[in-house]
């Protein structure tokens, strides 16, 4: 069972139909919508300031979400993936989105609706994005969002609406 932890009198909310995996940590001011899924090894973190979390959402192995004190909140919009081993700290994710596998995400940043952050790239504190795909250290723009981006980015997190589903039934 996942670790779901009250802390400093804020409990977590979990949303409806949400797949948690047995070491996923949910800690103290997070708040999940439903069809979500948080899997092996991540961590929300909201000792600090709120996590935030919309509908149809994976939060994927080993990545981390958590904040700074007074500085910044976590807000992540519907239908968006947090790919393997990503850190958004106190960022603002739109809907549609796909963060990529370590990517790493700072403090104010704020990525738009229909918007791929690639695999390992790094959105610097503060950096607002136009929609688009963005790569690199530091993430520089690399292609205009389009209606095919957008729908990519809600694709690739339907597709955890299914793998949650296998787990929820085994």
């Amino acid at each position: 069972m996942a670790l779901v932890e009250k802390l400093n009198g804020k409990s977590p909310v979990i949303g409806d139909r949400c797949f948690l995996a047995t070491n996923a940590s949910i800690i103290g001011d997070v708040a999940i919508g439903d069809d979500c899924s948080i899997w092996y090894g991540a961590v929300l973190r909201g000792d600090v300031n709120p996590i935030i979390v919309g509908d149809r959402v994976n939060i994927q192995d080993g990545a981390v979400l958590h904040t700074t004190h007074k500085v910044s909140v976590v807000e992540i919009g519907n239908d968006v993936s947090v790919g393997h081993n990503a850190i958004i700290h106190g960022a603002i994710i739109g809907n549609n989105v796909l963060i990529g596998m370590g990517a790493i995400l700072m403090d104010n940043s704020v990525i738009p609706d229909n918007t791929i952050i690639a695999a390992g790239a790094v959105v610097l504190t503060g950096t607002v994005l136009e929609p688009g795909v963005y790569a690199g250290i530091p993430a520089k723009k690399i292609k205009d969002s389009s209606p095919a981006v957008g729908q990519a980015a809600k694709d690739n997190a339907g597709g955890y609406l299914v793998y949650k589903k296998w787990y929820e039934n085994d």
